[in-house]
C-alpha cells in the first residue's frame, strides 16, 4: 500500500491534485500545503476517498505519479 496526500491548494484548472506520497514525486506541493490522504491500495482509492471528503471541489491524480487518475 502507498501513501497518498492532496494539495489543498487547486491548480490554474481547479483541480486538487493527489499525489503518491510513498514514491514521491517532483511535482508534490510544499508539506504545509498537504492534507494526508493515509494509505491506499492505488490512486483510484485514493481520489475516491478525497472526492468523498471534498465533494464540491475538482480532484484529480497527478499527470506524473498518478497518471492512471489524471483526467485534466
Amino acid at each position: 500500500m502507498a501513501r497518498f496526500i492532496i494539495n489543498k491548494n487547486a491548480q490554474d484548472n481547479g483541480d486538487h491534485e493527489v499525489h503518491n506520497a510513498t514514491t514521491g514525486c517532483a511535482h508534490m506541493p510544499n508539506s504545509e500545503n498537504q492534507i494526508d490522504l493515509g494509505n491506499h491500495s492505488s490512486c483510484h482509492g485514493a481520489v475516491a476517498d478525497a472526492k468523498s471528503r471534498w465533494p464540491d471541489n475538482r480532484i484529480n491524480g497527478c499527470y506524473y505519479c498518478c497518471n492512471p487518475c489524471h483526467t485534466s
